[in-house]
């Protein structure tokens, strides 16, 4: 990796670090700017790796926020340090294929939110809904991904496709990992969902292919929020991969 490069990757580690002990105190930017002194303007390029802090002003983060400059740069000094990457998207998406093959590459663990959230719920998702409801997800969904990014180890994260919608967790996300859109057009979508095998949404709704247009259209936005996208129209999984793995050298 050249010099530059790490540089970059060290900037913002560090700078993953300020807005995790942010975060933490449910902090806005604008409240540690008045406790530490340091410009709303300036934090934010901070804490995306954007802006060089001098040491002075980097103690006075670190004092704003309970801390220690050495305990913010931890790590991003670890051996192997890494944030974790999150994939967004609806169903068919390819989060689950393109995220296992990118954990192998990247040598990390994969990991699938909505697993998680049966292991904890002891249920599978459609049973946790019939039974509880989306209200009830939505809090587990909350509980296991504030566990699993307690301490962020490198990983690949593929996500529920409705997450953006929940803006506590969307917002942790955004926070403590590195987030990627994989963005395609309905009839993509549509066909990777038919081609998996799984025609329930054409037999059970005649209207689902417009309900699913509705959809990307309605979430458009908070995806886009994103750190990243990758338009995967017509892409095969090893070139998304490929376009991903360049994203995050």
């Amino acid at each position: 990796m050249h010099y530059s490069a790490c540089v970059d990757r060290y900037l913002e580690a560090v700078g993953a670090a300020v807005r995790r002990h942010r975060e933490r105190l449910s902090w806005s930017r604008r409240e540690l700017a008045t406790h530490s002194g340091v410009s709303e303007r300036f934090l934010a390029q901070l804490e995306t790796g954007d802006g060089n802090i001098s040491l002075r002003r980097f103690a006075d983060v670190a004092r704003a926020l309970g801390t220690s400059p050495s305990a913010l740069l931890g790590p991003a000094d670890a051996p192997g340090a890494a944030t974790p990457i999150a994939l967004l998207g609806v169903r068919g998406a390819g989060k689950s294929s393109v995220g296992a093959l990118l954990a192998r590459d990247l040598g990390v663990e994969f990991v699938e939110l909505d697993q998680r959230i049966e292991l904890a719920a002891g249920l599978p998702l459609g049973e946790l809904f019939a039974l509880h409801g989306e209200a009830y997800y939505r809090r587990i969904e909350r509980e296991v991904l504030t566990r699993l990014l307690a301490h962020p180890a490198p990983m690949v994260l593929a996500t529920g496709g409705s997450i953006v919608n929940d803006p506590p967790s969307y917002a942790l996300l955004r926070a403590r990992c590195r987030t990627i859109w994989l963005c395609a057009g309905a009839e993509d979508h549509w066909s990777r969902v038919v081609a998996q095998g799984d025609r329930r949404p054409m037999a059970e709704n005649p209207h689902a292919f417009a309900e699913l247009k509705a959809l990307l259209a309605a979430r458009r936005d908070l995806y886009a929020q994103a750190d990243h996208t990758v338009d995967t129209t017509g892409c095969p999984v090893p070139q998304v991969v490929a376009a991903i793995a360049q994203l995050v050298a």
